[in-house]
């Protein structure tokens, strides 16, 4: 399960309107099935030099495919059909696993909160369902 997008060298996923470059992939990005749909959009641009095709999955931008997941996302790692995200759910807040079941799509945050990035790494590091 991927999908591809045009991003900017400079950061940020090029917008339906093929003009702007939004800095969060949402969903007025053009996103594309293939490589080489993609490609055919790149082709007509006119500084196509400056922007490159990427393929985003769920562990690499899990806030896209997993639409419950709220908060800022620091790391991911994937345990068989589960993406496993560190994250800060509001700013300031402590840091909690939040699971992502890849085939339903649903997601469950862990009853333990962390109050710091070591503690957190830990326990990310030796996750286990």
């Amino acid at each position: 399960m991927s999908i591809f997008a045009l991003q900017s060298l400079a950061g940020g996923f090029l917008d339906e309107d093929l003009e702007h470059f939004n800095k969060r992939f949402d969903d007025w990005c053009l996103q594309f099935d293939s490589y080489d749909d993609a490609m055919i959009i790149l082709e007509t641009l006119e500084h196509k030099e400056a922007i490159d095709i990427v393929e985003i999955t769920p562990l690499t931008y899990p806030k896209y495919f997993f639409n419950s997941l709220q908060g800022t996302v620091y790391t991911t790692r994937q345990i068989e059909n589960k993406i496993v995200c560190v994250i800060e759910p509001s700013i300031g807040a402590s840091f909690r696993l939040a699971v992502c079941d890849i085939k339903t799509g649903k997601v469950k945050l862990t009853k333990t909160s962390y109050k710091s990035i070591p503690n957190v790494e830990s326990a990310f590091a030796n996750f286990e369902e």
